[in-house]
């Protein structure tokens, strides 16, 4: 199928490989014990394929939908090998994945805005969600280096001030990608730092603001009064701010990046999604599912610890590494 054209450069999918390897090696553990002593996919290969698919991860709603389009497809085929399972998987999944017109991107790239009503530059304003430890931080600081990288101007938003070691790790990023980052007291109100970071932005005539927005999820009625009350106030700066709302979710925690995927968007409007920590976990079939059953984008995965190793999510590249 003209699916899988050459879309990454060499180096980008040799780090993409890499990073899924740990998920790659466990699928086909499994797969290669579901189909022992097997020639043609029968009705015992797709219960095992079945429980190999859920067990990776990818979740019970995504599976059924896989395994429903195998099955139309022996029933039409009349015969299928087991050798030709892998190549089959990969176009279905695929297929499945095509049905959204997302994750088809290659580059960092911002949408071109209009400008502000008194003819000032509108910056791209990304507000950024998620529990702490998920790796929020650093993809908050891989993303400011990408879009330096790419000639824009960032400027960077401490708004978790629930936590003196979060503004301390932003700041850590923010000297090492050399943008500015603006920041007050633990404690301070959020709302508060988020308008003087588009403030301070819009002086600035940046290009891209990234906002870093506190992680508890314990008590979802505050969380969501806050990011609302982060959301108002940043309005008064940039009329349509956020532009988008980046939920970051642990890849290796599998089925709980579900549940946070869940609790999350039942507490604030979720525009994109970033995947972190898929080098070091077999779980990597997470990102299939959430990509499925979340109708929002996978915009990102973290595929290792590296600066670089923040990729654009292309569901192609991805589905071609995971089962190639």
């Amino acid at each position: 199928m003209s699916f899988f054209k050459k879309i990454f450069s060499s180096e980008k999918k040799e780090t993409l490989d890499k990073g899924l390897e740990k998920s790659k090696t466990s699928f086909f553990g499994k797969l290669s014990k579901a189909v022992a002593g097997k020639s043609k996919v029968d009705d015992e290969v797709l219960d095992n394929l079945e429980e190999v698919l859920v067990s990776s991860d990818v979740g019970v709603n995504t599976t059924l939908k896989v395994i429903e389009r195998i099955e139309e497809r022996v029933s039409k085929d009349k015969y299928l090998g087991t050798d030709e399972l892998n190549q089959i998987l990969r176009e279905e999944i695929a297929g499945l994945l095509s049905e959204t017109n997302t994750g088809e991107e290659t580059e960092y790239t911002i949408p071109d805005l209009p400008p502000q009503s008194d003819g000032t530059k509108t910056p791209y304003v990304l507000m950024v969600v998620g529990v702490n430890g998920v790796g929020k931080t650093t993809t908050i600081g891989k993303l400011a280096y990408q879009f330096k990288k790419k000639g824009l101007n960032v400027v960077l938003g401490a708004a978790d001030t629930f936590r003196a070691a979060a503004i301390d790790q932003l700041q850590v990023w923010a000297d090492r990608v050399d943008v500015p980052l603006v920041k007050q007291a633990m404690g301070s109100d959020p709302a508060s730092v988020a308008f003087d970071t588009l403030k301070s932005a819009v002086a600035q005539d940046a290009d891209v603001v990234i906002i870093d927005t506190a992680g508890r999820l314990h008590n979802k009625i505050n969380l969501m009064n806050e990011l609302t009350k982060v959301k108002r106030v940043m309005q008064k700066v940039v009329t349509d701010a956020p532009h988008d709302v980046l939920l970051v979710l642990d890849g290796s925690t599998g089925q709980n990046a579900f549940e946070q995927a869940k609790q999350f968007t039942a507490a604030t409007e979720v525009t994109s999604l970033a995947v972190t920590k898929l080098d070091g976990t077999a779980k990597g079939g997470v990102v299939i599912g959430i990509s499925d059953q979340f109708k929002i984008p996978v915009k990102y995965i973290g595929v290792g610890e590296g600066i670089e190793d923040l990729q654009v999510f292309n569901k192609f590249e991805f589905v071609d590494s995971f089962f190639k």
